[in-house]
């Protein structure tokens, strides 16, 4: 298998928006996506992953860096004002 250039891009949320993340994900065409659970502080507080409608969520997505444009830039728009939520993008060798 030859190596091949990607991003990756990581989404940690409320787990409340898990539903419309992947609507969302599936909408834009993203073939594969890892959700866990998630648990920590940041700049709104921190959040345990005890209680599903008050914990968090990490997705990773491995995609092309224009398709991890339009996710991160629905994503602003969409759902960071009214709910927590951050990300990140870093590029990536698939082996």
């Amino acid at each position: 298998m030859k190596p091949e250039e990607s991003t990756l891009l990581t989404i940690v949320a409320e787990s409340a928006l898990e539903r419309s993340l992947v609507a969302e994900l599936d909408r834009l065409g993203v073939s594969g996506y890892t959700i866990s659970d998630a648990r920590g502080r940041g700049r709104r507080g921190r959040r345990s992953s005890g209680w599903e409608h008050s914990g968090n969520i990490r997705v990773e997505v491995l995609c092309d860096g224009e398709t991890a444009t339009r996710i991160a830039q629905l994503l602003r728009e969409q759902y960071a004002r009214d709910f927590a939520m951050t990300t990140w993008r870093q590029a990536v060798t698939q082996e």
